[in-house]
């Protein structure tokens, strides 16, 4: 456990954890397990390559979202093998059954306002990019998870900047507003667990 292990802060629905990475050109991340995760990831800017022990490679862009159900266990490695730094997010879900064969799935350039669900976790990704002044609702149930990738957006009184994020248990009628020029939310729908 490390300098920021909050026993209190370990699980919040469905997701067990966002983590930001920033790597520069050459740099990643060593082969490592996981198992009974879903985990997706999401490009902020640069390109992420994966290898896993299946022998898939792939190339992961800004828009994109790659999923990795970690099922019964997969190993992986993660670099940034392009001449730019690299920033992505990697959002780890628990799957509802664990087990199974690990499932692996990119949809490249995902449109804004386009769901995209995630039945093993029993969770839905909304990707929202909006310009000043416009608003978004925030989808109602048990829990949503919001959080800012680019811009500002104001949530309920309260105003998020990139790298924010915000937790709603049984949200009805929110919304977010766009406070910059231009922003983009990734908002998870989940049901309760």
């Amino acid at each position: 456990m490390g300098p920021r292990y909050d026993p209190d802060n370990l699980r919040f629905g469905a997701v067990i954890a966002c983590n930001e990475e920033h790597l520069a050109p050459g740099a990643g991340f060593d082969e490592h397990p996981h198992s009974h995760t879903e985990i997706v990831t999401w490009v902020v800017e640069g390109e992420l390559t994966h290898r896993d022990s299946t022998g898939r490679e792939t190339v992961i862009r800004p828009g994109d979202v790659q999923r990795l159900s970690a099922a019964s266990g997969v190993r992986h490695v993660e670099r940034n093998a392009g001449d730019r730094p690299l920033t992505f997010l990697q959002m780890w879900l628990a799957p509802l059954e664990p087990g199974g064969d690990p499932r692996y799935e990119v949809v490249p350039g995902i449109a804004d306002s386009t769901p995209y669900a995630l039945p093993e976790a029993g969770a839905m990704l909304h990707v929202r990019r909006l310009t000043a002044g416009e608003r978004t609702a925030v989808p109602d149930g048990a829990y949503a998870y919001v959080h800012v990738v680019r811009g500002e957006v104001t949530l309920d009184g309260e105003t998020l900047a990139p790298g924010d994020a915000a937790r709603l248990t049984d949200a009805k009628d929110v919304e977010a507003v766009a406070v910059s020029p231009a922003a983009e939310l990734l908002l998870w729908e989940m049901r309760a667990v």
